[in-house]
């Protein structure tokens, strides 16, 4: 088989993990990799890459993608879609491997529509794809935003400041939430956990008057402005507050071994996979236990219930 591999949207620590891994297991069956550079971009343009075995030499430790990522809002036009195909066909690939997250897996779902077979690792440091306990780059985009919670409460103690750290997430509060706990955090507030900004408030005073010297607030990105519940937070504590948007340096970093472990099962199981004739799947891990299923169920809402048992460990910790 000849068997193309492509990286699209955000980028996630162990993407690399996961490019080396569908490349290897492919020469492994004798089989012939191919990268496509740039994500969906490469795919129209042509841009094309016979992988070899050296291709992947020392890139396990690496966080980004090799292969270049990009967003193509025009690949949701069918002519555009047709031209990729066009490129498929005219390289000899037999599967379009895609790694990404939910939006990289709609592009693949409509080329599998049309009649070309794709298959999708999910890597998103949001957790925030469907059908899969854990997404590869999670675990890492965890330990990078705890290590700066341990760091930020070290200086909130010694000024007796409350902080509030805004995390990635997008519509999903699995950062936040999972930093929270780790860190041991006073309030997390996600779209499955909404802010009562007056309990909070009330609570924070109570805390001042307990003698605590920090507060830290974790909160998923987009809820609200952090700066100005900051301000409010001083005005009305007693407790001066700092906010604190960690930005970007989530994604960055070398990926964490269980980060670069899944990648490689889920690599190795892809190209399995492509070699069985399954199309239209996404690979997942549920239970420790990898396992493939349809790019549709990729597309549903995850079940808000499945964090409450986190969500319930909160006021009993903090």
């Amino acid at each position: 088989m000849r068997i193309a591999i492509l990286t699209s949207g955000g980028d996630a620590p162990g993407m690399n993990a996961a490019i080396r891994a569908v490349v290897r297991t492919c020469i492994f069956y004798g089989d012939e990799p191919y990268a496509i550079m740039d994500g969906y971009k490469g795919l129209v343009t042509g841009d094309f890459q016979k992988m070899e075995r050296k291709s992947v030499s020392e890139i396990l430790s690496r966080g980004g993608t090799i292969l270049g990522t990009s967003r193509m809002k025009s690949f949701v036009e069918k002519d555009v879609r047709e031209i990729a195909i066009e490129n498929l066909h005219k390289h000899k690939i037999d599967c379009l491997i895609v790694i990404g997250g939910d939006g990289t897996f709609k592009g693949a779902d409509e080329l599998n529509k049309m009649g070309f077979p794709t298959i999708g690792i999910p890597a998103s440091i949001d957790n925030d794809v469907n059908g899969t306990d854990y997404t590869i780059g999670f675990q890492t985009a965890l330990k990078t935003i705890v290590d700066d919670i341990d760091k930020l409460r070290d200086t909130s103690s010694s000024h007796q400041r409350s902080s509030i750290i805004e995390t990635m997430g997008r519509k999903r509060g699995d950062l936040a939430l999972y930093a929270g706990l780790s860190s041991g955090a006073e309030f997390i507030i996600t779209p499955e956990n909404p802010m009562d900004k007056n309990q909070m408030i009330e609570a924070l005073k109570k805390h001042k008057k307990e003698g605590r010297r920090n507060a830290i607030i974790v909160i998923t990105e987009n809820i609200l402005n952090v700066y100005e519940l900051a301000q409010e937070i001083t005005e009305k504590s007693g407790f001066a507050c700092r906010a604190t948007v960690l930005g970007y340096v989530q994604r960055g970093g070398s990926p964490v071994p269980q980060d670069r472990i899944l990648a490689a099962r889920m690599g190795a199981y892809a190209v399995e996979c492509a070699k069985k004739g399954l199309r239209g799947v996404a690979i997942g891990v549920n239970h420790e236990n990898i396992i493939h299923y349809a790019f549709s169920e990729s597309f549903k809402e995850p079940n808000p219930d499945s964090l409450k048992p986190l969500f319930d460990l909160v006021p009993k910790l903090s």
